[in-house]
């Protein structure tokens, strides 16, 4: 299990490296596949010795070798975060074809969260991939859950867009469907994931008010973020979770 989660977490900072291009570029309406990553001060092609995930960032102490630009501390943020969410869940979930849906589908929150912390978006050209690899993958891994799973992305798509229409100013169509792709990748366990998602949310909101009064009101959070931890909540735990309320309550 420990040599697990170590392979696991070193491939999760390797496709963290990627998604800090997808973060900057994707938004932007640039390419993530070329050209290669550049310094965005100067401009000069990042080296190979100088784009190992976490370990370049460390040594270069967060500046360009070149220019002495400064580095966002986002991008080993994000290398560290994805590569801790892929031990993570691979040692939880098991070392089965199941990783197949459940490694890219926490990849896919880590860089929505990102984005919308960023630029309050959840792209299209992030959900629909997403979605379409759910749909095709599904079949072979988990086709005993087919008809759960699709009923989970609707039943989850419904219920975000009926609270986007009750508070338009919570929510965008951004995350309506995000919850809809959760439910293609969580089945049943959507349903705590977007629990916790609104509890961590209205948790910040509480903390906000306790600190800025009714100004607080006014103060916009992107609610991407608190899907995408409830998600991982899901993916973790969420089989668990739901298996635990339904004991407790139809007992």
């Amino acid at each position: 299990m420990a040599l697990v989660a170590t392979v696991s977490g070193i491939l999760g900072a390797f496709v963290g490296s990627f998604l800090n291009v997808v973060v900057y570029r994707l938004p932007r309406g640039e390419s993530v596949v070329k050209p290669r990553s550049r310094c965005p001060g100067c401009g000069a092609a990042i080296a190979g010795r100088d784009n190992v995930p976490m370990l370049s960032w460390l040594v270069l102490r967060g500046r360009c070798r070149g220019c002495g630009a400064r580095i966002s501390a986002r991008y080993p943020a994000v290398e560290l975060l994805t590569a801790l969410v892929f031990a993570a869940v691979a040692s939880i979930r098991g070392l089965d074809a199941d990783l197949l849906l459940e490694l890219p589908f926490a990849a896919m929150l880590a860089a929505v969260a990102f984005i919308d912390l960023e630029h309050r978006i959840v792209p299209n050209r992030i959900l629909l991939p997403a979605a379409v690899w759910a749909l095709v993958v599904s079949p072979l891994v988990r086709p005993d859950q087919l008809i759960e799973i699709l009923l989970a992305g609707v039943a989850a798509l419904t219920f975000l867009l009926v609270s986007a229409v009750v508070y338009p100013a919570g929510m965008g169509m951004g995350d309506v469907k995000l919850a809809g792709v959760m439910g293609l990748y969580l089945g049943a366990a959507v349903a705590p994931a977007l629990f916790f998602g609104f509890a961590a949310g209205a948790l910040l909101g509480v903390a906000l008010m306790l600190r800025d009064g009714m100004a607080a009101r006014k103060v916009k959070v992107p609610f991407g973020p608190f899907l995408a931890l409830g998600g991982l909540v899901g993916l973790l735990v969420g089989p668990q979770l739901l298996a635990l309320y339904l004991s407790t309550f139809s007992a």
